[in-house]
């Protein structure tokens, strides 16, 4: 840990991060409002890798991750607990650890 800031975060530490940063300005925005910010990240890290830029690549693909919290906390969705209940065990569609669906199929 530098400077008092984490070295490493798991999921439900991120979402709790952004809900003590932002939860009073994100709960005014609403859902749709959220998720249009999301969406506007998520075009911003299509250009990053699309333009190859490594060193903003990285800062949109946090970007995205934040913003995917920020909507997960004004829906009131536990994200580590989520993930947990649909990849925890393996893969959605196949059930095992290492997905051997069809690749033509979305698991």
């Amino acid at each position: 840990m530098t400077s008092g800031h984490p070295s490493s975060l798991t999921l439900g530490q991120l979402q709790r991060l952004i809900e003590t940063m932002y939860s009073s300005k994100d709960e005014a925005r609403g859902i749709d409002g959220t998720f249009m910010w999301l969406m506007e990240e998520v075009g911003e890290l299509a250009s990053a890798l699309r333009e190859g830029d490594s060193a903003n690549t990285a800062a949109e693909f946090a970007d995205v991750l934040a913003w995917l919290a920020t909507i997960a906390n004004v829906a009131e969705v536990d994200l580590e607990r989520a993930v947990l209940e649909k990849y925890g065990s393996g893969c959605p569609g196949c059930g095992e650890m290492v997905c051997v669906c069809d690749d033509a199929s979305k698991p």
